[in-house]
């Protein structure tokens, strides 16, 4: 590897490398189906589902997930050029702007909400795999309590849960390379059942017209808006993680038109129509059921033969095992190998991310649609903006575009800064998620609603946006004053 005998040892291993020019063999198409493969997955699902449950009709939910996701196209796009660029990985870039120790913050922060993700994924796997057990096993729904009320989890799910944590862990031992074919399984599998359960949805209903014909909950426009903008800082937040990493792929794009086109090509699009999918079956479920459903597992439930619930809860697992390990296991693994490269592998990264996915309680997260949304998508999202603001301030407007990529890997070079850590980036940082944060304490019921004013406990619903532009106005500020 180029400047490689300049590196220090403490800086870089096997993954934090630059990818060298020949082996970045990305084109367009390549991150256009890695953003459909990542698209087609439950949580998208339950996005959707769950604007619908908000009181969304269907085209309010489509707009809201459009805007959204061209809005995080953004900094995708931006984020990427860097590693399309350089070859580096995010954690790398990351000391551009934070340090070459100070990158462990936004590092660490990222991988903590992969963790999250991961957790939340495990618990979809896990609960599939329930329902399909307790169909045949009837008593796996009687067990005794064993958790505490406060836990909010009951014996079955919490036994199948942990089998499906465990089996991850098992893929995560045997490698990456092991969940290629489940990868496969999923492209093929996903798409197929998506538009089986839309045929379902429209062949039960009767037409499709009937089900788009659906109003709205909200009595006016004021209603519409306090649930508009929290939803579509969500939906921001629902990629926002990999708006930061996202130069963990295009480090292997063939040139900076692949990254760019094939974002473009593969993420509004699919978003979009994997999400319409989700809410006309949403939808269909309050006319057949006469209540919105906005989980699939619990939707597939109230179908008649155990045989087909099974086979859908197996191919549920089987997929969401796959986007697991793909979306939520390289990117924490790489961000918690930039603490310690020599002692902290892939297989140890892995391991870290599973233990805190538990420890975060996922059911808890995605057990109704204001928790999803209000709570765990909103509040990441108040961490990252902040993070991407910074980061794309350094670059285009401090930097330029140009980096020294020795001194990435050196603790003596530009990126130093003071033993290691840029002060005007920390501060950036925490500027840019105070304002976030009174909204939040409301929101986990730390405080009451007249602890401050109202206009400052709305700035949570808009946290992404907030934080991004807070901290990127505060950061350029900051270093243009100590250039000076």
């Amino acid at each position: 590897m180029e400047h490689s005998q300049q590196f220090d040892a403490s800086l870089t291993n096997e993954d934090l490398a630059p990818v060298a020019q020949s082996d970045r063999k990305w084109g367009t198409w390549n991150y256009a189906a890695l953003w459909i493969s990542m698209s087609l997955c439950i949580p998208t699902y339950l996005l959707a589902g769950s604007l619908i449950k908000g009181g969304m009709n269907w085209w309010e939910a489509i707009i809201t997930i459009l805007v959204g996701n061209i809005v995080v196209l953004i900094p995708m796009i931006l984020n990427g050029h860097a590693g399309a660029k350089y070859g580096i990985p995010f954690p790398v870039l990351a000391r551009v702007s934070f340090g070459t120790k100070g990158a462990n913050i936004p590092a660490m922060l990222r991988a903590i909400v992969a963790c999250g993700w991961f957790g939340i994924q495990t618990w979809i796997g896990g609960d599939s795999i329930y329902k399909m057990l307790v169909l045949w096993i009837p008593s796996l729904g009687t067990l005794p309590q064993i958790f505490p009320d406060s836990f909010g989890l009951e014996t079955g799910p919490a036994i199948c849960f942990f089998l499906f944590w465990l089996l991850n862990m098992y893929v995560i031992y045997l490698g990456v390379d092991s969940i290629k074919k489940l990868l496969v399984f999923k492209a093929f599998f996903l798409p197929i059942a998506a538009l089986a359960l839309l045929y379902w949805a429209i062949s039960s209903v009767g037409s499709l017209g009937e089900i788009l014909n659906q109003t709205s909950s909200f009595a006016n426009s004021t209603d519409f808006f306090a649930f508009f903008f929290p939803a579509l800082t969500g939906v921001v937040g629902f990629w926002a993680t990999v708006s930061l990493n996202i130069t963990d792929f295009t480090r292997y794009a063939v040139n900076q038109k692949a990254q760019i086109r094939g974002q473009i090509i593969g993420l509004p699009p699919s978003m979009a129509i994997f999400s319409f999918i989700s809410i006309v079956v949403t939808l269909s479920t309050t006319i057949l059921y006469k209540t919105t459903i906005w989980d699939p597992m619990e939707l597939s439930m109230h179908f008649q033969s155990k045989m087909l619930i099974s086979l859908v809860m197996i191919a549920i697992a089987i997929s969401t095992l796959a986007t697991n390990i793909a979306a939520n296991i390289i990117s924490p693994a790489n961000d918690f190998s930039n603490l310690s490269p020599k002692k902290i592998n892939f297989r140890t990264g892995g391991y870290i991310t599973g233990l805190i996915g538990i420890l975060i309680f996922p059911w808890k997260l995605i057990a109704d649609p204001n928790g999803y949304i209000f709570t765990w998508l909103i509040a990441y999202s108040s961490l990252l903006g902040p993070i991407g603001g910074i980061m794309i301030a350094d670059y285009f407007f401090i930097r330029k575009k140009n980096l020294i990529e020795v001194d990435l890997y050196k603790h003596d070079g530009a990126y130093s800064y003071k033993n290691g850590f840029n002060v005007a980036a920390i501060i950036a940082l925490l500027v840019g998620i105070l304002p976030n944060v009174p909204g939040f304490l409301l929101q986990i019921k730390v405080i009451d609603a007249t602890a401050f004013p109202a206009w400052i406990n709305h700035l949570y619903h808009y946290a992404w946006f907030v934080g991004f532009a807070v901290s990127a106005i505060a950061y350029y500020l900051l270093m243009k004053k100590k250039s000076n």
